[in-house]
């Protein structure tokens, strides 16, 4: 039994974070690696050898692993850490996140346009209502999200996410349940921690009904 008296789950390993010092499931932390050559690397696969180094999937979180040089100080040795190691993770998130999209839209799992998005949700279809960040507000406040957490998210941009539906504009997307849509729902969430802003008034996080 865990502190406050809550069952622990043990299905969900903890990680440490190296810049926290908090311990969390290790779906909310990103994982890097030593490569041969002494560089740090992200592993948001989990699956390069070497031993996990583990940071919050929070943008300030990464800033202060690579400012107080805390990766040499996981890997118990000097390592080179590249100047852009924030930006990569983000654009790799990002990809993850567009490929999870067109992977669910050539199963039929995931559609977008502003009818057909208000179709599913009417007929509780949908898991995860996706919206652009730099979409009209009005237009988008006129849907409502399923509900339940990581049900709604408005961090992509509407170029971003016309990549995935092979468009060149999308305000309105949704996800049906499925493993696809669960992990599209991880890489999601660490997403928002890392985006720093995706365009106009928007923030970047995620948002979380209940």
């Amino acid at each position: 039994m865990s502190r406050g008296g809550r069952e622990k789950d043990y299905t969900d390993p903890e990680r440490k974070c190296i810049a926290t010092g908090e311990v969390h499931p290790k779906r909310g932390l990103i994982r890097f690696v030593v490569g041969p050559d002494d560089t740090i690397y992200p592993d948001l696969a989990e699956k390069l050898p070497g031993r996990g180094i583990w940071v919050s999937a929070e943008r300030s979180a990464l800033e202060t692993a690579v400012k107080k040089k805390l990766f040499s100080r996981g890997a118990k040795r000097q390592v080179n850490v590249p100047p852009t190691l924030v930006a990569d993770v983000e654009a790799a998130l990002l990809r993850r996140v567009t490929e999870r999209l067109a992977m669910a839209r050539k199963a039929g799992r995931a559609i977008a346009g502003y009818e057909k998005v208000k179709d599913w949700l009417l007929q509780e279809k949908a898991a995860i209502l996706i919206q652009a960040s730099d979409g009209s507000e009005r237009g988008k406040s006129k849907l409502r999200p399923p509900g339940g957490r990581g049900s709604f998210f408005e961090i992509l941009t509407a170029p971003e996410l016309g990549l995935a539906f092979g468009r060149e504009h999308v305000i309105h997307a949704a996800l049906a349940p499925g493993g696809l849509t669960d992990s599209f729902r991880e890489d999601a969430v660490r997403l928002s921690g890392v985006r720093d802003d995706v365009g106009g008034d928007a923030t970047g996080k995620v948002k979380k009904t209940t």
